[in-house]
């Protein structure tokens, strides 16, 4: 059994570092009460003195896992194109997975009705004001939501996909798999750098660049006003583009 061999580590660093040691081994199922309490040398009273419950021991566990790696993505999102944040973005999401498997599905498929980890949604906060970026520069043809939901949900999927074909020691097959699906949801979502494309209107991805910077504040409409604007400006970011088989009626 996995044992936490330190008399100078006080109890709460123990009890830590003991259910993250026995979450990496083996998995969520292993950090148990009695598999901590023992691997920390504590009673199952000062876990629960410490951390309200295990769920509460859960929370930390993560919280302290995922520190380095949202603390890189963070500063990562302060300054540069926007548009290789959000790449690179993807590619330590996918990174992180690998290199901690039982965290991530800690992190991502632990059932919690009706919440999220706050550090998964702080991450995901990075990631939307990263999109946002990408929006103000005239690049995003989608909402920031919609284009921040797609790479979040794809990212998770293809992470999940690769932690299972690493278990199973076939993770060559899937070789080159988060990048294809990466490209694939990026052209999804941006428009191209050098202008519309031939035949596309260009209005959709301007309104929807001035609603981000509209977020920036815009003093001289009130309330009522910027809530309008708002509003049309969402109905031409969804325009159909021709082709599409809609059919519009023009100005």
């Amino acid at each position: 059994m996995t044992t936490v061999g330190t008399n100078t580590a006080q109890p709460r660093e123990r009890i830590l570092k003991a259910a993250t040691t026995l979450l990496a081994e083996g998995g969520r199922e292993a950090v148990s009460t009695r598999a901590v309490s023992a691997a920390a040398g504590v009673q199952a009273q000062t876990i629960y003195r410490h951390f309200g419950d295990m769920q509460g021991l859960l929370d930390e566990v993560a919280r302290q896992g995922y520190a380095s790696y949202l603390a890189a993505k963070q500063a990562d999102g302060q300054d540069g194109d926007p548009v290789d944040q959000l790449s690179r973005g993807w590619d330590m999401h996918v990174a992180f997975g690998l290199a901690n498997p039982a965290l991530y599905r800690l992190l991502y498929t632990e059932p919690r009705p009706g919440q999220q980890f706050a550090v998964t949604g702080e991450a995901h906060q990075v990631l939307r004001r990263i999109v946002e970026r990408v929006a103000k520069a005239g690049r995003l043809r989608t909402s920031v939501e919609t284009a921040a939901t797609m790479v979040h949900s794809a990212g998770m999927g293809v992470t999940l996909t690769l932690i299972a074909a690493q278990d199973g020691d076939q993770l060559t097959a899937y070789e080159g798999l988060a990048d294809t699906v990466r490209d694939a949801i990026l052209a999804a979502v941006l428009a191209p750098a050098g202008g519309p494309e031939p035949g596309a209107r260009p209005a959709p991805v301007h309104a929807i660049a001035l609603k981000s910077l509209m977020r920036d504040g815009v003093r001289s409409l009130t309330p009522g006003e910027r809530a309008l604007l708002g509003e049309l400006l969402d109905r031409i970011a969804t325009e159909e583009q021709p082709g599409s088989g809609t059919s519009e009626t023009q100005p």
